[in-house]
């Protein structure tokens, strides 16, 4: 279908990716009567989880993982497989029958002339589909980011980011070092230890906050204690990794200073759930070392000086969300990419654009992808009832 220009209101709302948080917003506004068309660029819905490490387990409870108006399959068990959360995804789109534009990349959005209506127009490379309202759900986890370490392209070893390990069995036999200590690198790090690896180290900037994996209800503390000063919680939540994991700073891995609180209130990252790799550890078959610094020919450059000669380094070093392309010359994003208001909130320069999946609540991201497609598709519809009427 072609969208044409048209003065008027019904122009459907376009959201960008389909993704949870998309495909969320894009049942919720559809219920509410908008119409909405979803483009993706990728092939396939849900393409940047199918594309995900074989072995991926969801972090969260199946009551945590649903999005709104379907609820998750019970053969699915309590840790949802990758292919089980994809197949999910598609069966929502059916459920809501929801209208999904695949290989339908965003080139960029931009104001259409001022005082028309349709106010955006989303620019792909079959033409403008034009709106009054956008969503933008194409994620924090957008693009791999590996950090500019010097030397790095001097490595005569392989470097891989974790969004392109799919499983342990290309590195049996092989010493890896795994950079990052997150859920994903030390997932990754117990499993290719398990698996064959000869030797497996994991680079470690700053002590992870590490729960057992039972401590996934810990989302549903997170909410309950909300209202709570910041200090008691971390307070709190150090008390509990030391009474759930044993101590491992023998192994190199000390215990955080830092509360979990506070790390994600300043750098938006979870605790760890314990997926096997506190064993792998205080049993010697995850090594952990200081952070990397630097590269030279086979050798990897420790923080502490130390040199070590792995045959393949796994960077779980994040994403980056890449909407200065699509976006930047609003000014609606920081010098990071990041959104300067999310889920019903607008920036003032661009009333209509909204951006929902940016945030890694303690809440849970999949719960909060039905909270802020809620709370968009009730603005979207408060914006529609109080816009004017247009003759052809």
């Amino acid at each position: 279908m072609t969208l044409t220009p048209q003065r008027d209101v019904s122009t459907p709302t376009i959201v960008i990716g389909a993704g949870p948080h998309g495909l969320a917003a894009a049942a919720l506004l559809r219920r509410s009567g908008t119409p909405t068309v979803i483009l993706e660029r990728s092939d396939r819905v849900g393409a940047s989880w199918a594309q995900r490490y074989d072995h991926l387990r969801l972090h969260t409870t199946p009551g945590t993982s649903r999005l709104p108006g379907l609820p998750v399959p019970r053969q699915a068990g309590p840790w949802m497989s990758r292919d089980d959360y994809v197949r999910y995804l598609e069966s929502y789109v059916a459920h809501h029958r929801l209208d999904v534009r695949l290989t339908t990349p965003v080139l960029r959005i931009e104001k259409a002339e001022s005082g028309s209506s349709p106010r955006w127009l989303v620019h792909t490379p079959g033409g403008p589909f034009p709106t009054e309202a956008v969503v933008v759900a194409t994620g924090r986890c957008h693009a791999p980011n590996i950090p500019h370490w010097p030397g790095r392209t001097t490595f005569t070893g392989t470097l891989l980011h974790s969004a392109h390990y799919r499983s342990p069995a290309p590195y049996r036999g092989q010493h890896v070092l795994v950079v990052g200590a997150g859920n994903s690198g030390t997932e990754i790090a117990s499993v290719l230890a398990g698996a064959g690896a000869e030797r497996v180290r994991i680079a470690v900037r700053t002590p992870p906050n590490i729960l057992p994996r039972s401590s996934a209800r810990w989302h549903a503390v997170g909410r309950l204690t909300e209202v709570l000063p910041l200090a008691w919680r971390d307070r709190t939540s150090l008390l509990t990794q030391r009474l759930a994991v044993p101590d491992l700073t023998s192994r190199g891995l000390p215990r955080p200073r830092t509360g979990l609180y506070t790390r994600n209130v300043r750098e938006g990252v979870n605790p760890v759930l314990d997926h096997g790799f506190v064993d792998a550890v205080r049993s010697g078959r995850v090594e952990p070392v200081t952070a990397v610094q630097g590269f030279d020919g086979p050798d990897v450059v420790l923080a502490d000086g130390t040199r070590l000669r792995p045959d393949t380094v796994i960077a779980a070093t994040g994403y980056r969300t890449n909407l200065q392309d699509m976006v930047g010359p609003l000014g609606v994003v920081d010098e990071d990419g990041q959104p300067l208001a999310v889920g019903p909130q607008t920036h003032p320069r661009a009333p209509g654009l909204y951006f929902t999946g940016y945030t890694n609540p303690l809440t849970g991201v999949l719960r909060q992808a039905g909270i802020e497609a809620r709370a968009i598709a009730r603005a979207i519809g408060r914006e529609a009832t109080s816009a004017p009427s247009f003759g052809p």
